[in-house]
């Protein structure tokens, strides 16, 4: 569970850091409204859940993972 920790971490902060750079136009790129795209995916099913009951935005988007994130450390640890 060690090393899926450290891969999911690694996604989760390229999947971050190309999300700030998409919304905020950093390095020339455009702005772009679909750039948290790579967060939908590590953040399931917590985001269908948030949109399930209308708790759907860009901060939860941003922390579903890091709730998978938190399930995947206690499963390392335990």
């Amino acid at each position: 569970m060690k090393w899926v920790f450290w891969i999911f971490l690694s996604f989760y902060v390229v999947a971050v850091f190309l999300m700030l750079v998409g919304t905020f136009g950093w390095f020339g790129q455009e702005e772009d409204p679909l750039s948290a795209v790579f967060l939908m995916p590590l953040g399931l099913p917590w985001n269908l859940l948030a949109d399930k009951i209308g708790l759907a935005n860009a901060w939860v988007a941003l922390l579903s993972p890091a709730a998978n994130l938190g399930i995947i450390y206690w499963f390392w640890k335990r």
